[in-house]
């Protein structure tokens, strides 16, 4: 493959270069990850300044993400942005296989000429995002997106690592879920930026007005963060069926931004979390390392005699780390 062919195209723009490159990054073959890598090393020298607002998206099943998404994008395209979603879907636990049917569920932005998605399977990856999200948003930056929504699989509280690779973390609700409050003081409350109540609509747009002052109320009693202005984070109902709201919540979505970037809080999330996934990197190399002769061998070996009892865990798990990575025996790793 010709890198610098690719990373051209890619630059100017081209929709095939750019899934071609996701596809190259999204790989686990050894030769595939050396050339992603000099694809990303040619990107970031040659396209450094282009920028584009990362903006993390999650919401339990059932909630309106890909309706928001269609809607908010379509929102965004028709003021002349260009919008890349990386939807991330989740992977079966039994045959590895994911639907990837974001393209279907968001028919009209899917033929915008200033969109392009590209759905992902989570396969292993906990979090709710793919181990290579951040290589594809890297990707749509340097194809020139201005905008870049990345949808997480929905499934829960857990669902907090996309905050680690995005400007902006969104969290869609639906109004009368249940306990409106039940895990605001923790997990995934406490890193969105903004709380949109959707389908804000019909006869549920009173419980959403509720259910929406009732998060407002509990988001004054945490904890302030240093990376918000005054009354942030907020919450705001929006309807993305009606596409009501979504003008507002861009603005504040904008204001927000703004605010960051003159507080040095812009430049400093991204340089922390590019340490973040450095340290992520190493922490999946170490355990792809594990997964390998002669190491595998040795573990289904000490498996086996901890499975009749001959061996405690800790100490078999110590005899490994003591023959392959000596470095780390008896550490309490």
């Amino acid at each position: 493959m010709d890198i610098e062919d690719l990373a051209a195209r890619i630059e100017a723009g081209e929709r095939r270069a750019l899934a071609r490159a996701i596809t190259l990054v999204e790989s686990g073959r050894a030769d595939h990850r050396a050339q992603a890598t000099a694809l990303m090393e040619r990107l970031r020298g040659q396209g450094r300044g282009r920028e584009g607002l990362r903006i993390g998206l999650s919401g339990t099943p059932g909630v309106g993400k890909s309706t928001f998404i269609e809607a908010f994008g379509m929102m965004l395209t028709g003021q002349g942005l260009k919008v890349a979603v990386l939807a991330v879907d989740p992977s079966s636990a039994r045959s590895g296989g994911s639907i990837l049917g974001d393209k279907t569920r968001m028919e009209r932005l899917s033929r915008d000429r200033n969109a392009f998605i590209r759905p992902s399977p989570a396969q292993s990856q906990l979090g709710g995002v793919a181990r290579r999200t951040r290589e594809a948003i890297g990707l749509c930056e340097a194809a020139g997106f201005d905008v870049i929504l990345i949808e997480t699989v929905g499934v829960g509280q857990s669902e907090t690592m996309v905050a680690e690779m995005s400007d902006l973390f969104l969290l869609l609700l639906a109004p009368a879920g249940g306990d409106e409050l039940q895990g605001v003081k923790r997990g995934i409350m406490e890193s969105a930026d903004i709380i949109l109540i959707n389908k804000a609509d019909g006869d549920l747009k009173a419980t959403a007005t509720r259910t929406c002052a009732d998060y407002a109320g509990a988001l004054r009693l945490l904890r302030k963060r240093p990376q918000d202005p005054d009354g942030f984070p907020k919450a705001l109902t929006v309807s993305a069926l009606e596409e009501a709201g979504l003008e507002a919540a861009w603005q504040e979505m904008q204001a927000l931004t703004g605010w960051r970037r003159e507080a040095g809080q812009f430049a400093a999330r991204r340089a922390e979390q590019a340490r973040h996934w450095f340290e992520a990197e190493v922490r999946e190399g170490l355990l792809s390392r594990l997964r390998q002769e002669p190491v595998r061998g040795a573990m289904e070996a000490l498996a086996s005699r901890v499975e009749s009892g001959e061996i405690v865990p800790a100490r078999a798990a110590d005899e490994i780390l003591r023959t392959y990575l000596p470095a780390f025996a008896g550490k309490g790793t």
